[in-house]
């Protein structure tokens, strides 16, 4: 469900002129492996073009289709670079990894203050992690609930019902089973699948991947778009060390945020695209009710160790600088 689908997972290749599936590459240029569902024509290809045009050194880029082969690849050192999603990131560095979890962001302007706080140099060392090191983390849209039957499947309605999720990400099964629905795990093939011939009834996905995937063919006549952001999706591009010039990370990432506003857009775009009459509004008093459930269950995963301390507590300072009315923001940092 909560895909990430990522499904996501989106995408991202990385390249210096163009992005193809194998470029040729001079024999020493580093390798850079990226998981990208949708191709090296698709929306994610076309932000990956735009947060590493002009990177240097020049990258041998190659595509993979499979996110876990991607990952086996980079632990067994056949990869420099790797371009993942963050859920999967997480392995490798769990102060970035807890950035994608319920509630944390979800508007441009947060995104764009959490990419100044990653160029910081006092992160640095946060961002290094035996060897490896995160170049950046970019947005690629907030996860929506898609339903099948708008009529059946309401926010307050969906005990019981068979709702995807990623099998290897322990988050989107909690969010899952705090609704008191039925967690059904998939991999990223299965994902929208399952979604489109009916298998489960509701999955949560970007409004990248809805062309990719044909997600209209799952939500049909009846099925709706939650317009609720459950959590923040994003990729973390992560390198070999020593493989790169040194500063090269900490340089892609102060680059970031010039460049976000057109990788924001590519965002917009998508969700414009999807046609008005899946998206269902929900009411003020179900957005807090609902983000109030987010809150606790992030809180609750928090103490259990799965999410970051430090990284809560910068994610709570952007909500904060955005949005002081916020009733966590008129409290003392826990």
């Amino acid at each position: 469900m909560w895909y990430q689908t990522r499904t996501l997972l989106l995408s991202l290749p990385l390249l210096t002129v163009g992005l193809v599936a194998q470029p040729a590459a001079a024999a020493d240029a580093p390798r850079f492996c990226v998981f990208d569902p949708a191709g090296a024509s698709g929306d994610l290809s076309a932000l990956a073009r735009n947060y590493l045009a002009g990177s240097a050194p020049k990258l041998k880029v190659v595509a993979y289709h499979d996110e876990r082969l991607a990952v086996e690849d980079f632990k067994a050192g056949q990869c420099d670079g790797i371009a993942i999603s963050t859920l999967r990131a997480r392995q490798f560095n769990p102060f970035v990894g807890s950035i994608d979890a319920p509630g944390t962001l979800s508007t441009p302007a947060e995104m764009k203050s959490l990419a100044g706080v990653l160029a910081n140099p006092k992160l640095d060392a946060d961002l290094r992690r035996g060897g490896i090191e995160v170049a950046g983390v970019i947005p690629l849209g907030n996860l929506y609930v898609l339903v099948r039957d708008r009529y059946r499947d309401t926010p307050d309605a969906l005990a019981g019902r068979r709702i995807g999720v990623l099998e290897w990400d322990r988050s989107q099964a909690r969010i899952v089973q705090t609704l008191g629905a039925q967690p059904v795990g998939s991999d990223v093939s299965q994902y929208a699948m399952r979604f489109n011939n009916g298998q489960v009834d509701v999955i949560a996905a970007p409004a990248l991947l809805f062309r990719h995937f044909e997600l209209h063919k799952g939500l049909g006549d009846h099925g709706a778009v939650y317009r609720f952001p459950l959590m923040p999706l994003t990729a973390t591009l992560l390198v070999r060390s020593e493989r790169f010039p040194a500063g090269f990370a900490a340089r892609l990432r102060s680059s970031i945020p010039a460049r976000m506003d057109a990788g924001l857009k590519v965002i917009a775009d998508a969700e414009a695209a999807v046609k008005p009459r899946y998206w269902q509004e929900l009411s003020m008093a179900e957005q807090d009710r609902y983000r109030q459930m987010l809150d606790e269950l992030r809180a609750q995963m928090q103490r259990e160790g799965f999410y970051d301390a430090r990284m809560m507590a910068l994610l709570r300072q952007v909500r904060c600088r955005h949005e002081p009315a916020r009733a966590e923001c008129t409290v003392a940092m826990r």
